[in-house]
């Protein structure tokens, strides 16, 4: 016998928490972060982190459990929630996993193949080239892996690395990997939040706008003050990039936030690529908060998961 497993995705800012809360409410569940920024400590309103008062109650798993100087990963990510999913069911509750980061999600549920461990001295040889002839990580990909350097951005170093790393130290091709440890168990239902794209854009917009008014800044000085460095990892993502920019006096208030809106909207027309080619997607067409979209939601979960 399976149990059901819902997976909850989608753009960012398209309402995935508070629709994730809705379903989790009325069903029994609990919920799975699926950010992958939201694992870590103290970066909270750059990744527009739920407060813990505003979760009615629902329990949440996989929010805050590492420091942001530490290192987590995908097979981290997968381990982790799949003894949250275990747990959430012999509990007789319903795991709803929520979240915009596709790769993790492809990770919890349909493994991840056998990889080599990281080569610091190689990493850094590579970064040291990248830096000396910029654009050359990428020629580098494309001529060991065509097939991944097409779906990796030529500015996304640590990807590019990863995979090079991958080329030169595993025993098989990237592009024809060993089968995945797929998760099995569970019957899947993948629901997508797809807003129509100028008003999910001016909600991006809006954000930006808030997180800066609203103590990103602040936010930043203290998370550098317990000492995590400026170089860890979630310091490299929207906002807290751009953050960082503004208190080292690299770019002025307006610059950085004219660069931060204009990333998160191209971050979110990523997502909606990446989710719109996930398997078994169902499209809801709507934001979370648009009780049709709830309400086609309830619906599926009726006749799929009761």
């Amino acid at each position: 016998m399976t149990a059901p497993l819902v997976a909850v995705t989608g753009p960012t800012a398209s309402g995935k928490s508070a629709f994730a809360l809705s379903l989790a409410r009325e069903f029994g569940g609990e919920i799975i972060n699926c950010d992958a920024m939201q694992v870590y400590r103290h970066f909270d309103i750059g990744t527009a982190k739920l407060p813990v008062e505003e979760r009615g109650g629902v329990r949440h798993h996989l929010i805050d459990v590492v420091e942001g100087s530490k290192g987590f990963t995908a097979g981290d990510y997968q381990r982790l929630g799949r003894q949250a999913l275990h747990e959430i069911t012999d509990r007789g509750n319903l795991p709803i996993v929520a979240g915009g980061t596709g790769f993790y999600l492809r990770a919890l549920i349909d493994g991840l193949s056998p990889a080599p461990g990281q080569d610091a001295d190689l990493r850094r040889n590579l970064l040291a080239r990248e830096h000396r002839r910029p654009g050359s990580l990428a020629r580098i990909l494309k001529r060991l892996d065509p097939p991944a350097a097409a779906r990796i951005a030529s500015r996304d170093l640590p990807k590019l690395i990863r995979a090079i790393e991958i080329c030169i130290l595993a025993p098989h091709r990237p592009s024809t990997p060993p089968p995945r440890d797929r998760l099995e168990g569970f019957r899947v239902l993948k629901l997508g939040l797809f807003p129509p794209r100028a008003e999910l854009y001016a909600i991006l917009d809006q954000r930006c706008r808030q997180m800066l008014a609203g103590g990103l800044l602040e936010e930043i000085e203290h998370i550098l003050s317990l000492g995590v460095p400026r170089d860890a990892k979630p310091f490299g993502a929207l906002g807290y990039k751009q953050g960082l920019a503004i208190l080292e006096g690299r770019m002025s208030r307006d610059e950085a936030l004219s660069v931060m809106q204009r990333d998160t909207r191209r971050y979110a027309k990523r997502q909606v690529t990446w989710f719109r080619h996930e398997p078994e997607m169902i499209p809801l067409n709507g934001f979370g908060s648009d009780p049709s979209v709830l309400e086609q939601a309830r619906a599926r979960l009726r006749g799929d998961i009761r």
